[in-house]
């Protein structure tokens, strides 16, 4: 990684925003993307209780993806479909799989989502990324391809290579490279691991 630009991009978006994504110039920017009421609103709807009730557990995903403004507009009604079509068992199935993924088997419940949106051809990065964000925001992140392959390419990460087709190994690889820019850059940058990655995104 190319620590060098990270300073510089730190030190370009702090001459604007001083108080980083606390400065008053910004705050309208949070606001719009609203992430506060959905972390609220999918910590609430997505509790180990509510990953009993299959319904319950589609009905939140509904919202939480379509309230995002991180998720492309021509991503959520095609998830909207995809939820619509599920039968019983396979909201049985969802409802287990987003419980893995929230609460154990991280892993088991990533591919378990991918391998149910990949029969339905929607197996698409902001769709499986986007209720693990929102339940935990400083914990998971939130792989938008277009800002990713501007931070890879431009802070010259060659450890990592960027693939549309989602998979366990690139998101933990590119967590961890969030996690070390995290370390790097002053806190005021990363209240959530998307403003830090959107910080990125505006100043490389």
């Amino acid at each position: 990684m190319n620590r060098e630009r990270l300073r510089q991009a730190e030190a370009s978006f702090l001459q604007i925003y001083p108080q980083g994504f606390a400065d008053p110039a910004i705050v309208a920017l949070r606001k719009k993307h609203n992430v506060d009421r959905l972390v609220r609103f999918t910590r609430d709807n997505l509790t180990r209780v509510h990953c009993a009730r299959p319904e319950a557990v589609t009905s939140a995903l509904l919202k939480v993806v379509s309230r995002s403004s991180l998720v492309s507009r021509f991503e959520k009604p095609r998830f909207r479909e995809f939820l619509a079509s599920l039968g019983s068992d396979d909201k049985a199935a969802l409802a287990y799989a987003v419980e893995q993924r929230l609460y154990g088997r991280r892993r088991q419940g990533f591919e378990q989502l991918l391998g149910m949106l990949q029969h339905h051809k929607l197996a698409k990065w902001a769709v499986i990324s986007a209720a693990p964000f929102y339940f935990s925001p400083r914990r998971e992140v939130f792989v938008k391809p277009t800002t990713v392959k501007r931070i890879l390419t431009q802070l010259e990460v060659e450890d990592l290579d960027y693939s549309p087709s989602p998979s366990w190994e690139f998101y933990t690889g590119f967590k961890n490279l969030i996690f070390e820019i995290r370390k790097q850059v002053n806190p005021s940058l990363s209240p959530t691991n998307a403003a830090l990655t959107g910080f990125l995104m505006m100043s490389l």
